[in-house]
């Protein structure tokens, strides 16, 4: 039997995970997401108006910023100021856009933007991933509350998506790494799929030394499972 971690979760065992819809009243897309101690509100509000490598085309865009608030973590993290963003931060910013881009039908949304903001309130790991999973639920809302207001040309959302961490710590293959464990993980992965099962990403590799095949198909069937459960909590919370 494998060990039981910290938090007293078994291997297979995702965190503890909780939308809060409509959590800003202004913005039709405010969702705050609570993945054990992390915690992010993610925001879609969308806007009249394209790049210009888009402009006089058929499609819309959609792109997403990131960032971690100074008391997040347990050392003040320096705000971004004057257009600077650290390297980590646009890493993973561009990530939820590829991931949401993934599964969003632009050209439902001819000649608009969809803005996605992700505000790290509280930082124990996971944070891309929770940001992707909070974000495409409000990327819902907002598309939702849009097509309620205006006449779309098609459905705007082509599937969900869902996002998770998975790892080997101590050896032994784990999903949903907390902060303790990602930072003496000897692997780690974040995995992004659609509802549907599809693969969108899959991104990270071994920090310390190596590991096998068979460890990888291990870690991708434990990060299945995590993503099924993520997927049912994602459709409770818009079923509510």
């Amino acid at each position: 039997m494998a060990p039981v971690r910290l938090d007293g979760r078994a291997a297979h065992e995702p965190r503890p995970l909780h939308f809060t819809r409509n959590w800003i009243p202004s913005v039709p897309g405010s969702v705050l997401v609570q993945c054990g101690n992390t915690r992010v509100l993610c925001t879609a509000v969308i806007e009249d108006g394209v790049p210009p490598f888009l402009k006089d085309t058929d499609e819309g865009w959609l792109t997403a910023e990131y960032s971690m608030l100074p008391a997040s973590t347990n050392r003040r993290k320096s705000r971004d100021r004057g257009g600077k963003v650290d390297g980590r931060s646009v890493e993973i910013q561009r990530l939820i856009g590829r991931a949401l881009r993934a599964v969003v039908n632009r050209k439902a949304i001819k000649g608009r933007t969809i803005w996605v903001d992700c505000d790290v309130l509280s930082a124990d790991g996971g944070t891309r991933t929770t940001s992707i999973n909070g974000a495409w639920m409000a990327v819902h809302d907002a598309l939702e509350e849009l097509a309620s207001r205006s006449k779309l040309r098609a459905a705007p959302l082509r599937d969900s998506v869902q996002a998770v961490s998975v790892g080997i710590v101590g050896g032994e293959p784990a999903v949903d790494l907390s902060y303790y464990e990602d930072s003496s993980a000897e692997v780690d992965l974040n995995l992004v799929m659609t509802g549907s099962g599809q693969m969108i990403e899959m991104g990270g590799g071994a920090e310390q030394g190596t590991f096998s095949v068979e460890q990888l198909n291990t870690m991708l069937d434990l990060g299945r499972g995590a993503l099924n459960s993520i997927h049912t909590r994602q459709q409770e919370s818009l079923a509510s």
